[in-house]
């Protein structure tokens, strides 16, 4: 009987008593994977996940029901202790439900034996916040090691190395070691080692978290390359909306081991439903300048004055701001005052605060809906009239 060990901190697994490609393939023609789930997919049915500690049970994760699309870039955030890791480590069954399923491909496996584990594990590629790498190895050898440990012939291990390094951007840094890297070259390295067994599926696990703003965009970047070359389901937890933002195509908002909300990511972060993605929203959001804020009145004087007024914007129904039809409706002594607009997905949403005369129909006119989704008179301003 063989024996199987998963190595969380390399991506790797050794398998003892049997060959690894020949039990993955073995695993894959027993389970009879359904040819009408596409390559990739993803489905968390009913599951829930409790922990036994020195102080009792602790949940964390209640009724999980929600379907992970093939090929697309899945975000799932939430506050601390919300239960991401542990929802991200059941796709690879590093953690096994308390009860419910988790199907990868349209197979259970909850009820994979080992050999089914080592063929998984090699179908879902995993990356870390804190690169995992082993520091008395080369680059070459770090990301060579899950071959290696497979078997794979010597010959394939070079080629295949060398394409990925090449795909991550690693070229000519095979014979480097780990403490001569930048952390965004040792996050690349950590990239390449989750790819090099040609995964249909990729973990991140905080893989941008560890990173200084500059390095994350490229790192995202090639995360959102490596995605459209290859066509891999991309699954990762961040507390960086930022990062759902740039690179996601669904978010997942977990609350104290619920689904708070969930959809396209212009949907959630166009209009937020629930209290714990306006939290998790708000430091994207920017507040009035200190100085204006201060100087603003809630009721107007009939006196003249400048009116600020905020528009929002959902992004559905292709609503976006026309500059020309405020100005239409709202006068030439318009100007914009400040803009928090973002484009997600084709989709404009965000707010446009602008300054106009105040008068007495003002609230008539802004309530225009060919001008926003919502609109409302913050307040009044008569320092600068």
């Amino acid at each position: 009987m063989s024996v199987v060990l998963f190595d969380a901190a390399t991506n790797v697994v050794p398998v003892v008593g049997t060959d690894a490609r020949s039990a993955g393939a073995s695993a894959a023609s027993s389970t009879g994977k359904p040819a009408a789930v596409a390559a990739g997919s993803i489905r968390f049915q009913a599951v829930e996940k409790t922990y036994v500690s020195s102080v009792g049970p602790v949940k964390a994760l209640t009724d999980i029901t929600i379907d992970v699309p093939a090929g697309s870039i899945f975000g799932i955030i939430g506050r601390s202790g919300a239960g991401k890791s542990s929802m991200l480590r059941t796709i690879n069954r590093l953690e096994r439900p308390t009860s419910g399923q988790v199907l990868v491909d349209g197979e259970d496996i909850s009820t994979f034996n080992e050999d089914q584990l080592v063929a998984l594990r090699r179908r879902v590629g995993m990356i870390f916040q804190h690169f995992n790498l082993l520091s008395a190895k080369t680059v070459f050898a770090n990301v060579a090691l899950p071959l290696v440990v497979a078997g794979v012939p010597k010959q394939e291990v070079k080629e295949r190395v060398a394409e990925v390094l090449k795909l991550v951007g690693l070229g000519g840094k095979d014979n480097t070691y780990p403490s001569r890297l930048s952390g965004g070259q040792k996050q690349r390295v950590g990239i390449a080692r989750a790819l090099v067994s040609r995964p249909e599926i990729l973990l991140c696990d905080e893989a941008t978290s560890a990173l200084d703003p500059e390095t994350t965009l490229s790192i995202v970047s090639l995360l959102k390359d490596i995605n459209r070359r290859l066509g891999l389901t991309i699954v990762l937890i961040t507390h960086e909306m930022s990062v759902i933002r740039e690179i996601c195509d669904h978010v997942l908002v977990l609350e104290a081991g619920r689904i708070a909300e969930t959809g396209r990511v212009w949907e959630v972060f166009g209009n937020p439903r629930h209290e714990a993605t306006r939290a998790l929203l708000k430091p994207l959001d920017r507040g009035l300048p200190e100085d204006l804020a201060g100087r603003l009145n809630s009721q107007w004087s009939g006196k003249p004055a400048t009116a600020l007024v905020e528009f929002t914007y959902t992004g559905v129904g292709g609503l976006q701001p026309d500059l020309g039809r405020l100005l239409a409706v709202l006068g030439d002594g318009t100007n914009i005052t400040q803009s928090n607009l973002d484009r997600i997905q084709g989709h404009v949403s965000g707010r446009l605060i602008v300054a106009t005369a105040a008068r007495r129909d003002l609230h008539h006119l802004i309530a225009n809906p060919d001008l926003a989704h919502a609109a409302r008179i913050i307040g009044y301003d008569a320092t600068d009239v």
